[in-house]
């Protein structure tokens, strides 16, 4: 998701190539255009187009399901870089609204802000809360990249790695526990490994978080089966068709804390697309496995603006 040159002034301008909510790397003959014609841009960040990535749906950059250890904006170092973004999520029995903002520094360490709202449909009625009841929770993140370049140390076998944090509040804390949810509130630790593979076009990424999340903290944290922290494997592949399409595919495992329903992995399919630094757009078809009432799959788009 050597045609890369390693001198003090590629260093400067941040010759890193990276792709949105699914991205990959740019072929050789294309990273060179593209090296050529938008490295130096001032005015839209040292970056390459699409290395600011998209808004991952818990707000980190990276992909729709999985965080990256790429980090967001198109801010190289000693510049910052910030992205807006709205995703929706429609599901057999339920839509998820997402919407956010990341900022990135130095190109080293990212913040980000993100809230969902779940609207729970006829589920909701057939809960006694009511149709289109909203489960809502607050999602605030910080990623520092602790070391590797995922493009300028093409020479490296090393993968680009960051470290993330987070803390997730459930705003429906006695809905939550009503289900068996042993807090409205969690922290997620995670460590991301981004290697990109220039010559071939492609970007995989790793990511273990440590989590006790009901599907994502939108059905609380912990629960009646299990309340610790355990490992949750996160991976995500992409190809790049050309400097401003990728194709790929992502899966997440998630704990199964709670007895009344079990909760199952998730994976995606996606296309994103990006006209320029300033606006991608992805589109994808998500399952989310079972909740509750049964299989939950769907249609994901989401749009993102910044610079």
């Amino acid at each position: 998701m050597s045609l890369v040159k390693r001198g003090t002034r590629s260093r400067q301008t941040g010759v890193s190539l990276a792709l949105s909510v699914a991205l990959a790397s740019v072929p050789g003959a294309v990273l060179a255009q593209a090296v050529a014609g938008e490295a130096s841009d001032p005015a839209t960040g040292g970056k390459l187009l699409l290395t600011g990535g998209v808004s991952q749906v818990e707000g980190s950059a990276g992909g729709g399901l999985a965080p990256w250890a790429l980090i967001g904006g198109y801010g190289e170092r000693g510049q910052w870089g910030a992205n807006a973004f709205y995703t929706r999520l429609g599901l057999d029995d339920y839509a998820l609204d997402s919407y956010g903002a990341i900022v990135g520094f130095d190109n080293r360490i990212e913040f980000s802000l993100a809230r969902h709202s779940f609207d729970t449909r006829d589920v909701g009625a057939a809960l006694g809360l009511g149709r289109g009841f909203k489960l809502e929770q607050d999602i605030v993140g910080v990623k520092l990249r602790v070391f590797g370049d995922a493009v300028l140390e093409q020479d490296s076998w090393l993968p680009q790695v960051a470290l993330g944090v987070q803390h997730k509040r459930n705003r429906q804390g006695a809905v939550v526990r009503s289900v068996g949810a042993v807090d409205s509130s969690g922290t997620d630790i995670y460590v991301s490994a981004t290697k990109l593979y220039l010559a071939q076009g492609l970007l995989v990424n790793t990511t273990v978080r440590f989590t006790k999340a009901n599907q994502f903290g939108l059905l609380g944290f912990g629960g009646d089966r299990r309340d610790s922290y355990r490992p949750q494997f996160e991976g995500s592949i992409a190809w790049l068709l050309n400097r401003h399409l990728a194709i790929g595919g992502e899966f997440r495992t998630k704990p199964d804390n709670l007895g009344v329903a079990g909760e199952d992995s998730a994976w995606d399919v996606f296309v994103a697309w990006a006209p320029n630094k300033h606006l991608s757009l992805t589109a994808a078809w998500v399952d989310l496995g079972n909740i509750i009432v049964g299989e939950q799959r769907g249609p994901y788009l989401s749009l993102q603006v910044g610079f």
